[in-house]
């Protein structure tokens, strides 16, 4: 793959309800904090792809809601549907294309003004499926229950997931949810949906955040610090939830090995510095960390349980809070991409972790992680 950098990043505060801000206030604030990131202006952008969705926006064509505010009059726009890491892949594909040197993603999200249960009900088949009710939570509980069966992880297990992660937040000043927790917190926080209980959920937030990626030729021009895009790739497992097994993560396997394999990791776990995955439910890193390759089927509750995904453990994961401590649906992909992004650069504050060079950002799209997303990033080009 042709070398591309990251060398702009922004993000705004998370919150559970930002009123006075539209989704308009949220993008020019994120692209702002991009740009002189950067240190470029949007004349030096050449083309822009917007991470919007109808359902969750409520009007059609989301994406024109945003236009002006992310610097977009006079150049190309396109719109993904789905999470940051999607767009921020096609924006890489945009520059790899040849046309063009530079492209601004951004993302944006007020789970304030949505409706989730309705919202995510559409998403699935609407013949047999989307009858019965079933909705983001109640399809995850079927999951994790699924997983737990499986390979004897318990609810317990899960709820290290959610003390770390919570814990970690503190050191964040853009997460929503900073909170000490103990195991008996989360166990005995209420159910959702069982197995997974309020503690064992990410909050509702509104966010934005966008990235600038250049060329190498670009980049070399630009005063930021460019973090390179060393491996991606991404799968999608069966559209019907009948029709996939459910503990099984064989689609992030496959664009995990492809991934890997384009950057020339052959043992992720003794090359990768640290991880930012998508963990909106406390089961899902447990999973996604055994199909990133980083322990086998169903060893994600002893890697975690052994202190080796801790701030200060081996492999940190979610240093950041993670998605538990702040979840912008359609934002928390490239909020990943840009945590690994500061970490690698030095630039991440209270929340940095000691010697990192490659990191992994991981973000999903569909219900149960139907499609995966994995980005190796890296400080040498």
């Amino acid at each position: 793959m042709e070398p591309v950098a990251v060398v702009g990043v922004g993000m705004t505060a998370m919150r559970r309800e930002r009123r006075e801000d539209g989704y308009a206030d949220l993008v020019y604030e994120a692209v702002r904090l991009a740009l002189e990131d950067a240190g470029m202006t949007i004349d030096q952008v050449d083309n822009v792809v917007t991470v919007s969705n109808d359902f969750f926006d409520g009007r059609t064509i989301s994406s024109m809601a945003v236009q002006d505010a992310c610097g977009s009059f006079d150049k190309n726009v396109s719109t993904v549907e789905g999470d940051g890491t999607f767009g921020a892949f096609y924006g890489l594909m945009r520059i790899l294309s040849g046309s063009f040197g530079t492209t601004l993603v951004c993302a944006h999200h007020k789970g304030s003004e949505c409706v989730m249960p309705l919202i995510t009900n559409a998403m699935f088949d609407p013949i047999y499926e989307r009858f019965l009710g079933v909705e983001a939570v109640t399809s995850s509980a079927l999951q994790a229950r699924a997983y737990m069966d499986e390979y004897g992880v318990t609810e317990e297990d899960c709820a290290l997931v959610s003390v770390k992660n919570h814990g970690n937040a503190f050191r964040n000043p853009v997460a929503q949810l900073p909170l000490r927790l103990t195991v008996e917190d989360v166990m005995s926080s209420p159910y959702v949906a069982e197995p997974l209980k309020v503690l064992d959920c990410c909050p509702i937030s509104d966010g934005a955040s966008a990235v600038v990626l250049a060329s190498a030729e670009r980049a070399a021009k630009i005063p930021g610090k460019p973090v390179w895009v060393k491996g991606v790739a991404h799968c999608c497992d069966a559209y019907h939830l009948g029709d996939r097994y459910l503990s099984d993560v064989h689609a992030l396997r496959d664009a995990a090995r492809r991934a890997y394999s384009m950057a020339g990791i052959s043992d992720p776990r003794k090359e990768i510095d640290l991880v930012e995955l998508y963990d909106a439910f406390t089961y899902m890193e447990l999973m996604w960390l055994e199909g990133l390759g980083f322990c086998g089927p169903g060893e994600g509750a002893k890697l975690t349980a052994s202190g080796a995904t801790a701030f200060d453990g081996e492999l940190p994961v979610n240093p950041s809070g993670g998605c538990l401590s702040g979840h912008p649906v359609l934002v928390a992909g490239l909020n990943r991409i840009i945590e690994c992004v500061l970490q690698i650069r030095g630039d991440a504050g209270e929340r940095q972790v000691e010697g990192v060079r490659t990191a992994v950002a991981h973000g999903i799209n569909g219900p149960c992680g139907q499609s995966h997303c994995v980005w190796v990033l890296g400080g040498e080009r």
